[in-house]
């Protein structure tokens, strides 16, 4: 029977990921049900490898997914054709990546924006408004790919310590998620970030160079790094591109 935590403590310990549900389930990773999301039983929660994901009449559902989707910034794929794009937007009046000036519109555009043989999205209102208030905390940033102010592309995730947790992307131009993806890694390489937690498995995460890692080794690799100081400013630099040649 799945474990469902108290609507009333915030804190009550999840149950250990090894009990996550298996393959053969229907549901892999599955973890537990109910509880809150509030600021500190998500920090809770990804300090232990686990996240949130549910759809608009489901409980709140957790989540312990093995193996783990994950890129190493010392492994990113900077591809030729990637570089040319990045070089030729930096060098164009108008165009910008930056971090956290209006993460909650970076949030939005990722609910709303439709996915190739999606329905729906699974940031759903409860999550949008839970990750919104995180984000006033300073727990959760977003890159933002824009063009004469415009957003027209980025990211947003967690960072806890050491550690980058990816959530969602967007683009509504070409290759403007892949630039704010580009951002991230130089800025979590300046940061001394090694890696970027990306959950599920997927053909274009793995051609940036991301690979599947064992939750015993992700967990290992969250106790070492999220109890350590976390960068104390989030603003991108022009200089932190050269981190990718």
């Amino acid at each position: 029977m799945l474990p469902w935590l108290p609507d009333h403590d915030p804190l009550a310990p999840f149950p250990p990921t090894s009990q996550a549900l298996g393959e053969d389930s229907g549901a892999a990773g599955l973890l537990a049900a109910g509880g809150c999301l509030s600021p500190a039983r998500l920090d809770q929660a990804y300090r232990h490898g686990i996240f949130p994901w549910f759809g608009d009449d489901d409980p709140i559902l957790w989540w312990s997914t093995s193996p783990r989707m994950v890129l190493a910034t010392a492994d990113f794929r900077y591809h030729r054709s990637l570089r040319k794009v990045v070089q030729r937007f930096m060098a164009t009046p108008g165009c910008e990546v930056v971090m956290d000036r209006d993460t909650p519109a970076v949030i939005r555009a990722c609910a709303g924006t439709p996915r190739e043989g999606q329905s729906g999205t699974w940031i759903v209102p409860a999550m949008q408004r839970a990750y919104m208030r995180w984000a006033a905390l300073g727990g959760v940033h977003g890159i933002e790919t824009r063009i004469d102010g415009e957003l027209v592309g980025g990211l947003y995730g967690v960072c806890i310590g050491r550690m980058f947790f990816g959530e969602s992307m967007f683009a509504h131009r070409t290759d403007a998620s892949k630039i704010a993806l580009a951002a991230l890694v130089a800025w979590c390489r300046e940061q001394h970030i090694p890696w970027i937690d990306c959950q599920q498995q997927t053909r274009h995460l793995a051609s940036m160079g991301a690979a599947p890692v064992p939750r015993e080794a992700f967990e290992a690799h969250l106790q070492a790094v999220t109890p350590q100081p976390g960068p104390q400013r989030f603003v991108l630099s022009p200089r932190w591109w050269d981190t990718l040649a």
